[in-house]
């Protein structure tokens, strides 16, 4: 028997956490996973975009076999090299300036307004001055954030002028490190004129928005928009900080067809194809109305276990199907629970880190505790606040997957993970802040 070439995947950012989901894909055995620059080199200190495409370029061309397939699941410069080497080894790849219609917060936010009216009133903080305003007919509260950040990095909530002015502050003191490198990528095509001048060093301020945050996950496959997945993100009490995403949506049916119908809108907009994206929103229930926070031009990797957990197969599939032109269809329901959640694990104090389990202490908690896994994002006798991208309000100290019958039985599950762990910090009791209640 021949045996069959594998077709080789460089996957930007490969993480070890993502590892079990990528081989868990459909004809994994099929793939060769490589990573392409690490995390550290990618998100650490000012990122420097032509020497992250010089370095990735030396470790494609001294690569001994076929390059089949450049894929990534991390946002700004992941999202954008995806693009830009895709364009240079002759990969399948959605467009560079679709990637960064979505990565650009204000573009984004021009563009959106063109097709949709499911949008915050929003508009641009003038930096350069001596005392910042807020933009005419934004009103607090407000977020501020850059028009390009990792995560929620520089991000802040402002009820008044005075932590306007704040928030205004860190963020001219901070923005430069993504802002600047993302001029080159703003230089490589055509900008519109709405976009002459902007730049990447720029301050977003919109009105807060309210209600339940949502996910929309989809892709586009030759043309056609296709939405898989309505999560839920459900934040801790009185706090901007993720506890989890749920999956599927508890939303009614009719919620969640308006979901669709305006994620579909907004793509075909921005103009994607060949690609996944995770749009986040806001759903009101008192007034029924719908608002689009932001748009991901990537599947989101923290949703991969959900997926794999109800439906049978990890989101990354779409990514990888996507690579090579082949249908990213997802099968629907047929994984081993009904439902799923992605728990944020937080501390909202700083401290040193103590009694961090092992990963052969991780291992042995999920065994003892069937649809959960584990991934601790904090290290032995190590300040969380000397952690990088952290938010601004927050420390993660671990990310906790589970998978079960009923909400009731994924929140047991996650307790039962937490305790089990029994991280301390600073000499105080095991355990983080409490979400029972929540």
């Amino acid at each position: 028997m021949v045996a069959v070439q594998r077709r080789n995947i460089f996957v930007i950012g490969l993480d070890e956490a993502n590892v079990p989901a990528l081989e868990s894909v459909p004809r994994a055995d099929e793939y060769r996973f490589h990573p392409l620059l690490t995390i550290e080199e990618l998100q650490g200190g000012e990122v420097s975009v032509p020497a992250l495409i010089e370095k990735a370029q030396s470790i494609l061309d001294s690569f001994d076999g076929t390059i089949d397939a450049i894929v990534g699941y991390w946002d700004f410069p992941v999202s954008t090299l995806v693009a830009i080497l895709g364009e240079r080894y002759g990969t399948h790849h959605t467009s560079l300036e679709s990637i960064v219609k979505c990565e650009h917060k204000y573009w984004s936010r021009l563009e959106q307004q063109k097709v949709i009216d499911e949008h915050p009133r929003f508009g641009r903080v003038d930096l350069d001055t001596d005392d910042p305003k807020p933009p005419e007919g934004v009103r607090f509260p407000m977020w501020l954030k850059p028009a390009l950040s990792y995560s929620s990095e520089l991000a802040y909530g402002v009820k008044d002028e005075d932590e306007f002015r704040e928030a205004v502050a860190r963020i001219k003191e901070g923005i430069s490190r993504v802002g600047r490198p993302f001029e080159h990528i703003l230089e490589q095509i055509e900008l519109p004129p709405e976009m002459e001048g902007v730049g990447g060093e720029v301050c977003l301020a919109e009105e807060a928005l309210s209600g339940i945050q949502v996910a929309v996950e989809g892709y586009v496959h030759r043309g056609e928009v296709t939405v898989y997945g309505v999560l839920d993100s459900i934040n801790y009490p009185d706090s901007s900080c993720f506890l989890r995403h749920q999956y599927p949506s508890a939303l009614p049916e009719p919620v969640q067809q308006r979901l669709h119908d305006v994620s579909k809108r907004v793509i075909r907009q921005i103009g994607m194809d060949a690609a996944t994206f995770s749009i986040e929103y806001f759903y009101d229930p008192s007034t029924d109305a719908i608002n689009l926070l932001e748009i991901n031009p990537r599947h989101s990797q923290a949703h991969a276990e959900l997926f794999a957990y109800v439906d049978g197969v990890p989101n990354h599939h779409c990514m990888v199907s996507l690579a090579f032109d082949e249908d990213p269809a997802l099968p629907h329901r047929e994984g081993p629970y009904a439902a799923s959640a992605k728990w944020y694990y937080r501390w909202f104090a700083d401290g040193v880190a103590h009694e961090v389990p092992t990963r052969e202490e991780i291992d042995r908690i999920e065994r003892e505790i069937p649809g959960v896994r584990i991934d601790v994002g904090v290290e032995e006798g190590r300040r969380l606040s000397d952690a990088t991208h952290q938010d601004s309000y927050s420390f993660e100290l671990a990310h906790i997957s589970t998978g079960g019958d009923s909400e009731e039985d994924l929140r047991r599950k996650y307790d039962r993970s937490v305790a089990a762990l029994g991280l301390s910090f600073d000499g105080t009791e095991p355990g983080g802040r409490d979400v029972t209640n929540d």
